[in-house]
């Protein structure tokens, strides 16, 4: 039995046997929040997220999971809402300032390293405690991409990934039917029936999110009338 163990748990610094708690209480809350999936597809990436409104009363069309941070650079989250805006927000200042500087959008990997990095200042001081979210970030710079971002500021590449409550079985599926080259439309579809198969099919066009990165495009985020067409 450590001595004084509650000391670990109120500040950022590693216990006895090497844990962060606070870092590991920043998953749990990751771990509760809606899920969120990215797949790199043949012509770009797709980003679908459910948005849990427990609310009946609330407007859906206020609530956002899927963001636009640049041209070519779209990000969502799962976690702590008022966390994933607060970083949303340093991303997006970020790609405009390089743009601004260099006229061009930002690399995918460097937008979330950076991301990263901010989160990672969280961990090591006394007085602030780590972010409360994952983030998937999915752009173009040369090739389509897609990060993942933890709330111990690990980064990662993937072909597809899941973050939020559904991780494990929408892990389980995207292992089963992901194919490297996947249509976008095909890509579309796989996200959509995985939000559905962990929401049991309750889903409707005002609580899901599908935006889409294509080469040619950009970011596009799909109105309720699209969306209504893949449920």
């Amino acid at each position: 039995m450590y001595p004084n163990v509650q000391a670990y748990d109120r500040g950022v610094m590693f216990s006895p046997d090497g844990r962060l708690f606070q870092v590991d209480y920043a998953k749990e809350a990751v771990r509760r929040g809606a899920t969120s999936i990215g797949i790199v597809a043949d012509n770009g990436v797709v980003l679908v997220a459910h948005k849990n409104i427990v609310e009946q009363l609330a407007v859906p069309s206020t609530i956002q999971k899927i963001f636009r941070v640049d041209s070519f650079i779209g990000a969502t989250y799962s976690g702590l809402v008022a966390d994933g805006l607060h970083i949303i927000g340093i991303m997006r200042n970020k790609t405009q300032t390089h743009r601004m500087v260099y006229s061009e959008t930002e690399s995918v990997e460097t937008t979330a390293r950076e991301i990263a990095e901010e989160m990672q200042m969280a961990t090591q001081y006394g007085g602030i405690r780590p972010y409360a979210v994952s983030l998937l970030i999915g752009g173009i710079d040369k090739t389509p991409k897609l990060f993942e971002i933890d709330p111990g500021a690990s980064y990662l590449g993937y072909k597809a990934d899941a973050i939020g409550s559904g991780k494990k079985i929408a892990e389980d599926v995207l292992v089963k039917n992901y194919k490297d080259n996947i249509g976008m439309e095909d890509a579309i579809n796989l996200g959509v029936s995985i939000i559905k198969k962990i929401n049991e099919g309750k889903l409707s066009e005002s609580n899901v999110d599908i935006s889409t990165i294509k080469k040619d495009v950009g970011f596009e985020s799909f109105t309720t009338e699209k969306v209504a067409k893949y449920l």
